[in-house]
């Protein structure tokens, strides 16, 4: 995969653009992320229609690496909510708070799209409105 489709992923995904899973992965695609494990297009549109809306997750690709098989990328992602949620996928929320996760993203891929996907956390970090950053630790 070259750097300019994985772009066009990020691009689509920031833009809360469902269709992306369509383009971009297969359709029985593995997908793990802490102990949470979901399967397929629509189970990666399941799990994100319970976060758009409430959170506003934003991407940031900080390295890009890939051949013909597997894409990794080390990551950045910012959660901010935007209204109050006493039950979210992160516990309660506030409007405004922020949660950032950092880590490793491993795709492999099979006719040029992910096929399986695994998010390996390195920080997983809540600001509430307080300013004052406290480390989570992995959240599911």
């Amino acid at each position: 995969m070259q750097r300019d489709r994985y772009d066009e992923y990020v691009r689509r995904f920031n833009a809360e653009d469902p269709t992306a899973f369509d383009d971009f992965l297969t359709d029985d695609m593995r997908m793990q992320n802490g102990t949470l494990v979901y399967h397929g297009v629509q189970g990666m549109k399941d799990h994100y229609a319970r976060i758009w809306g409430t959170l506003k997750e934003t991407l940031h690709v900080e390295r890009f690496v890939s051949d013909e098989h597997t894409a990794a990328v080390q990551l950045w992602a910012n959660f901010e909510a935007l209204v109050d949620a006493e039950e979210s996928l992160f516990g309660p929320l506030r409007k405004g708070d922020q949660l950032d996760y950092r880590g490793i993203i491993m795709y492999r891929l099979r006719d040029g799209k992910f096929c399986d996907i695994r998010v390996a956390y390195n920080s997983f970090t809540f600001t509430g409105s307080d300013g004052v950053p406290v480390e989570r630790g992995i959240p599911h």
